[in-house]
């Protein structure tokens, strides 16, 4: 069977991660991801981000974002380019970009630059604020949406200094927007033949993600706040304890995991404790159960409670990236790949959290422009265009 996305062609416009990161989504369930970069700047500027290189060119950032996608080496801003670039848009289902909000309008990228050449190109387009409003023309990155959305008073503990995630969580979940963006694009276009711009935004997705702090926020003016822990604003208990030799995280988010925890520490009679009979009581009482925990959690440590909880309880161990990645749930059952890289040999990566009965393709990011000529001849060009193209400097 061909993999789920074999019959979508994608054009990227695209750039560094969150773009990237959404498109390879695409390309790992079988999209034909074409990059389009720019010859006479260097491309995607994160082929240059370190500090880590498999070889001279291949940045392991850049490959951490570009497998199974091919590489055309086109300067859509010339016009020799553009009409090359029009070309592939006649066979393209989509055209995705992660460009300041300002951009797409000026290279014609927008779905009426677009849609005389292919009527049913579905334009989605990812900025930092937006194609519209007064940032339009804003740069915008990751770390400073966590910082207007609120997310920095969320992270860590009470009384420290504010605080952003550890991760790029923003621009990644902006991606994944993306992605779904432009499936949702297809889908509409393939059925009604027209196609439309979509438009998503780093702002727009960290706001989106506040979800529940934000209605209570809308409707009953509460503003959450960091929890000690890091625990849950109103689940007890859903924090971090510390054990005999570390630290674990438990979470009984649901009202039958009290008794299931209360029983696993051989404690049953806190589960007759009419102070702890409902999350209502045990929100109420929760320094008291905390502490109960915390003295409970120190007989054994973490590696033997999480022995007791397995499968009863929820909970896990605290990592960090090494023990994270060399735990065995992840090492011994195929979430990591081995992608063969000519020239470097054999790195290993993750694989895409979507599980078919497909194999994932185990193609590395591309070279800058490595299947240029390849894309041209498929468009009919022949050797004298394709000449002509070079001397102009269009690809």
């Amino acid at each position: 069977m061909p993999l789920p996305l074999s019959s979508v062609r994608v054009l990227a416009v695209e750039q560094y991660g969150a773009g990237p990161f959404g498109t390879q989504f695409l390309a790992d369930q079988g999209a034909e991801v074409i990059k389009i970069e720019n010859p006479n700047t260097g491309g995607d500027f994160a082929r240059d981000v370190g500090p880590f290189f498999f070889t001279e060119d291949d940045s392991e950032f850049f490959h951490a974002y570009n497998r199974n996608k091919l590489s055309m080496s086109l300067d859509i801003s010339k016009p020799g380019g553009l009409a090359v670039f029009h070309d592939l848009v006649k066979t393209a289902d989509a055209v995705a970009s992660n460009l300041r909000g300002d951009v797409p309008e000026k290279l014609g990228l927008t779905y009426k630059d677009l849609k005389n050449y292919n009527p049913h190109v579905v334009c989605a387009h990812l900025s930092a604020y937006g194609r519209k409003g007064p940032r339009a023309a804003w740069p915008g990155f990751d770390y400073l949406m966590q910082a207007e959305a609120g997310y920095f008073s969320l992270t860590g503990e009470p009384g420290g200094p504010p605080t952003r995630m550890g991760l790029s969580v923003v621009d990644q979940m902006t991606g994944l927007a993306l992605a779904y963006a432009v499936l949702t694009g297809v889908v509409g276009a393939r059925v009604s033949g027209e196609g439309q711009d979509l438009d998503i935004s780093l702002f727009d997705v960290a706001l989106c993600n506040l979800a529940y702090p934000a209605i209570w926020y809308l409707n009953e003016g509460h503003v959450l706040e960091r929890e000690p822990r890091s625990g849950h604003p109103s689940l007890t208990p859903c924090a971090l304890f510390t054990t005999k030799d570390g630290w674990i995280y438990i979470m009984c988010n649901k009202e039958k995991f009290w008794p299931a925890l209360c029983e696993a520490l051989g404690h049953w009679e806190w589960v007759e404790d009419p102070r702890f009979k409902t999350f209502k009581k045990r929100l109420k009482n929760r320094a008291i159960i905390e502490n109960m925990l915390d003295e409970a959690l120190k007989a054994k440590k973490t590696e033997d409670w999480l022995k007791v909880f397995a499968g009863r309880v929820p909970s896990a161990p605290l990592h960090n990236i090494k023990s994270a990645l060399d735990n065995p749930f992840v090492t011994e059952s195929g979430r990591i790949k081995e992608i063969n890289l000519e020239g470097y040999g054999t790195y290993r990566s993750l694989d895409t959290p979507i599980k078919t009965d497909h194999v994932t393709p185990s193609k590395p990011a591309p070279k800058l422009g490595q299947h240029t000529n390849h894309l041209l001849r498929s468009l009919g060009y022949d050797e004298k265009k394709i000449s002509e193209l070079r001397k102009v400097k269009a690809i």
